[in-house]
């Protein structure tokens, strides 16, 4: 028995020795070409701030500009960083917590309320080139279906704080924005080998352009990944495969241009203890979790003129999910969104737009755990506007709001307001002050356990949008060319979080009997050491106070609310040693967490990159490096964060 675990675990590294004897075998090693002719650091520190950001305003705006607290992801950090999945590159933002439950789990906030029952991280609206990755069943994201072609994206931007303006219910303590790059920006071919101690993964991308000026791209992508284990050794049943494929269009014509953009995914996941929903008492034989869905997105912009736009988007959406025994779901979602960029007129820049979505959403029961009704059809629509006035020329007021229906608490009203003091070019100071909603999910109003009666939780029937009124101050600066920094203090006010009360006859229903605040600094910024050298550091620190309101008998929700740690550090360091070869280190400290007990870490990551020649890359990485630590969760039942090593090369031609 020994021998077999120990030949098994030692099959990873057998793989990633080969997959190195390979790379280092390729021919195009010896060849002396001329190296790529640009720096390590593609942009400097003053362009980094120059860089324009669209999450907050729908609109093309410099991000030293922007009044609220974004960090952007260039696609060049993703390519230093190393990172295999979407998730190790949110690590990337100072502004998230990113927490690894298991091999393919992850538990991503930003500002706290981190988990409320079964729900992980409810309160960060996540889009992928526009389409919102939300899901219903408990409003939050299924990280483990979120597959992206790493080397396509263009850029993400992390907003933390609320969105609800400009994107909509559940924008509460923050907003994720992907965009993926153009199909003309993806020309020619490309393939991806990444291998390392607990999997690998391998990529293809081809592109081209048609006979009528319509560029395309088709990709794939697929992941292998072995069980991971827990603090006390033992395996956890978390290995996994999946696979993506998809296509991108991209055409212009004249003052128009469009975007379709197609995935098809299916994924295969064991299902670690406790299972995808925690039944309290039954401990059912756990089986596969399967994860499909294909998605299609048009986009259609117009260019209108002095400076006005239009823009009209529509996206497909089906996923299919089973957990077996526990629950199996089938989720249909059509989106239709417009929005007009007004001419700027006099002192003021107005958008306006309207967002209509319907889902038809069937989940397959069990004896362990019901959704009731079985199928259920859900509308939400919305309308917006928001106006940005100029006082003065270094003065913007910036006012705006948005009303949404949603069929379990119907209208609610998200408004804004921003002032955005414009001191110089390279310094802005901006306050702001905001109301935003999450609204019940099923998990919240729907869900019986047991899956017959009689039941011991029956639903949510009182359950209420959980309320935020946030109010921030923000400060960035780049007061000179080799040194940018941003700063924010926020304080959110909530109301009606969700509560889990004991009825006086003995039965479990949800409700909103919480309230309480949390207030907190974020800080980052980057400094070029020297020509070749920058470094960048990130830091948090939150504290929450929850408390309970009359009639409430969930003693544990307010623990259980702030599974958060208190601060949050990072350093990076990237190290151009010539034009071909670079080193990437980063360092993450993470203050501990209670119920459960999480210790506090540190984990120093590392990349050596080496551009070998023109369209083609080696690179080898460490995780990890000081040690394992587990991350989120009990100590029963959480993945320890081992050591990781990696190779991986890509190929352009």
């Amino acid at each position: 028995m020994n021998a077999r675990i120990a030949a098994s675990r030692s099959l990873p590294l057998k793989r990633l020795a080969a997959s190195l004897a390979l790379l280092l075998a390729l021919p195009a090693v010896a060849e002396n070409m001329d190296a790529r002719p640009e720096n390590l650091a593609d942009l400097s520190i003053e362009e980094l701030a120059n860089i324009p950001v669209m999450s907050v305003s729908k609109r093309p705006e410099r991000l030293q500009d922007a009044a609220a607290a974004v960090f952007v992801i260039t696609s060049e950090d993703i390519r230093r960083s190393g990172a295999a999945t979407l998730p190790e590159v949110l690590r990337l933002a100072p502004n998230l917590h990113v927490a690894r439950i298991s091999g393919y789990s992850y538990s991503i906030s930003a500002r706290g309320l981190n988990q409320s029952g079964n729900s992980y991280s409810n309160k960060l609206l996540v889009l992928i080139d526009g389409r919102s990755v939300y899901t219903p069943l408990f409003s939050g994201v299924f990280w483990d279906a979120q597959e992206v072609l790493l080397e396509d994206v263009e850029r993400i931007e992390v907003i933390s704080g609320p969105g609800g303006v400009m994107w909509g219910l559940n924008a509460v303590n923050g907003v994720i924005n992907i965009t993926t790059r153009s199909a003309r920006e993806t020309q020619g071919s490309m393939a991806v080998l990444q291998a390392a101690t607990d999997g690998v993964t391998g990529s293809f991308r081809q592109g081209g352009t048609t006979a009528n000026g319509v560029a395309w791209r088709a990709f794939g992508k697929t992941t292998r990944r072995e069980d991971s284990e827990l603090a006390s050794g033992a395996p956890v049943n978390d290995a996994y495969r999946r696979t993506l494929v998809g296509a991108r269009a991209d055409w212009e014509r004249g003052p128009d241009r469009v975007s379709l953009i197609g995935n098809a995914y299916r994924g295969r996941f064991d299902q670690p203890f406790p299972g995808e929903i925690a039944a309290p008492g039954v401990r059912p034989t756990l089986g596969q979790v399967r994860s499909d869905g294909l998605n299609l997105t048009a986009r259609w912009e117009h260019a209108l003129d002095d400076g006005a736009s239009l823009m009209a988007q529509a996206y497909f959406d089906h996923t299919l999910r089973r957990a077996e025994p526990l629950f199996g779901e089938r989720l249909y979602t059509t989106d239709l969104q417009f929005q007009h960029t007004l001419a700027p007129s006099g002192a003021h820049r107005v958008v306006w737009g309207a967002n209509y979505r319907h889902s038809r959403d069937r989940v397959d029961n069990s004896p362990t755990v019901a959704f009731l009704p079985a199928r259920t059809t859900q509308q939400w629509a919305s309308v917006f506007a928001q106006d940005e006035i100029a006082l003065r020329q270094d003065l913007f007021l910036t006012l705006g709001s948005r009303v949404e229906y949603n069929e379990y608490t119907g209208v609610e009203w998200l408004p804004s307001a921003r002032l955005s003091w414009r001191m110089s070019p390279q310094h802005a100071l901006w306050a702001a002050a905001s109301r935003t909603v999450r609204a019940p999910s099923r998990l919240d109003v729907d869900a019986y356990l047991p899956g017959r009666p009689p039941f011991l939780l029956r639903g949510g029937a009182r359950v209420r949008g959980e309320v935020a009124r946030v109010f921030e101050l923000g400060y960035r600066g780049n007061p000179v060319a080799p040194l940018s920094y941003s700063m924010t203090l926020f304080h959110h006010d909530y109301d009606y979080l969700r509560t889990t009360e004991t009825n006086p006859a003995g039965f479990i229903t949800f409700d909103s009997l919480m309230e309480g605040r949390s207030s907190g600094i974020e800080a980052w910024g980057s400094w070029q050491a020297a020509e070749r050298w920058r470094l960048s550091a990130g830091w948090t620190a939150l504290h929450q106070k929850l408390r309970l309101k009359p009639g409430s008998t969930d003693v544990n929700a307010t623990l259980v609310a702030r599974r958060d740690p208190a601060h949050t550090f990072q350093l990076r360091s990237v190290y151009g040693i010539d034009d071909r070869r670079d080193v990437e280190l980063t360092l993450r400290k993470v203050a501990g967490k209670s119920f459960p007990d999480v210790p506090s870490y540190t984990a120093l990551d590392a990349r050596f990159g080496w551009r070998v020649r023109p369209g083609l890359e080696l690179s080898v990485t460490g995780e990890s490096l000081t040690g394992g630590h587990g991350e989120y969760g009990s100590i029963l039942a959480r993945a320890e964060i081992e050591r990781r090593l990696g190779v991986k090369v890509v190929w352009e031609y």
